[in-house]
């Protein structure tokens, strides 16, 4: 056994060492201090890592969505028409004589309302006269078997066919309003040749009309003989009362709207075709989900919608129809999200599909 003597500056003795044995306490000491680092090192590694994978995380806030009561209504824009809208063309060509009304005149039913040229009614009159006096003749022939079937049937014919024109041309000649209304629009004065561009156009007033772009959502829920409320602001107090003539059959596949036709009566003559109103429908309440309106992403370049949920800590995008406004919440429609869910409120502009998420409390 080989020994060595070791100096101790403590004392000022020699002491005699087992160089075996302290060979042996150094490699332990030093197996204990390389331990120490591997784990030092490895929890430094770990420490990284666990820093980042939360780093490529989005950060996000979330809200538990629940179903809520609303009263479901509709509060759409709209431009007023006449209900009824008529050309007054006339169906002869040739010089306009005389027209009885001026641009913004209200007329009646059956009142004058253009005189065309009338030369060739007062010939075909002429003529049917002439043809009323060889009907009778004719006649009288008959019955006495004077004159042959045939040729009875030939001026039965005629006489038949010149009333027929002769009414025609009277209608044309002497133009009179086919309804109630106003003169919307006057495009000759007298002594013109009328070339086929209406000469008037009278527009109905006392009843109007509005189409109305609904969101396809409400499809199921609007029914023709609905009442509903219109509005202008140049009567901000005043309630008009409208309903529901018609719903239209099939959807706009590019808007998702669906339109209806609202018969609007206007006894009162206040409001006039050109109008800008606002219409409002009330429906059943219902059970829906409504979320912050800043929640609900647009597609660039379309109209479609999505939100984004949290999946188990991944963001999932999911499509939604937007139904009512609530201020500053909407109702979103989705067979894929229900109460529970959590909803990604804020920083869903910088996520995608699938990207895992940190859950800001």
């Amino acid at each position: 056994m080989t020994r060595i003597q070791i100096w101790n500056s403590k004392n000022s003795q020699r002491k005699n060492i087992d160089i075996m044995a302290y060979m042996n306490r150094v490699k332990k000491v030093s197996a204990v201090l390389l331990a120490a680092l591997a784990l030092v090192s490895c929890g430094k590694k770990d420490a990284e890592a666990a820093k980042s994978e939360d780093t490529l995380r989005e950060k996000v806030e979330v809200q538990k969505l629940e179903e809520r009561e609303i009263a479901r209504e509709i509060n759409l824009s709209a431009i007023l028409e006449g209900y009824e809208t008529v050309n007054i063309a006339p169906s002869v060509t040739g010089i306009i004589e005389h027209i009885y009304v001026e641009e913004g005149d209200h007329v009646r039913k059956g009142d004058s309302l253009v005189r065309m040229d009338q030369y060739q009614y007062k010939t075909t009159k002429l003529a049917f006269a002439n043809l009323g006096v060889e009907m009778n003749r004719v006649s009288a022939l008959r019955e006495t078997g004077s004159i042959s079937e045939q040729t009875y049937d030939q001026t039965k014919l005629s006489y038949d066919q010149t009333e027929e024109n002769l009414a025609f041309l009277e209608s044309n000649t002497y133009v009179k309003a086919p309804m109630s209304g106003v003169i919307s629009a006057k495009n000759y004065e007298d002594g013109e040749l009328y070339s086929g561009q209406p000469v008037l156009v009278l527009t109905q007033i006392a009843r109007l009309k509005a189409k109305v772009a609904v969101p396809e959502s409400y499809f199921p829920l609007v029914k023709e003989g609905m009442k509903m409320e219109v509005r202008s602001d140049i009567y901000p107090d005043k309630v008009f009362n409208a309903t529901v003539e018609i719903v239209y059959p099939t959807i706009d596949a590019t808007s998702h709207t669906f339109h209806i036709k609202l018969d609007i009566p206007n006894s009162e003559l206040l409001l006039r075709p050109g109008m800008y109103v606002q219409t409002h429908l009330e429906l059943n309440k219902v059970n829906a989900i409504v979320v912050p309106y800043q929640a609900v992403m647009k597609l660039q370049g379309s109209n479609d919608r999505y939100v984004f949920l949290n999946d188990n800590g991944t963001a999932k995008r999911v499509g939604v129809k937007m139904g009512q406004r609530f201020d500053d919440h909407v109702e979103i429609i989705s067979d894929e999200i229900h109460a529970g869910d959590e909803l990604v409120v804020t920083g869903q502009a910088r996520l995608v599909d699938g990207v895992k998420l940190s859950i800001v409390k």
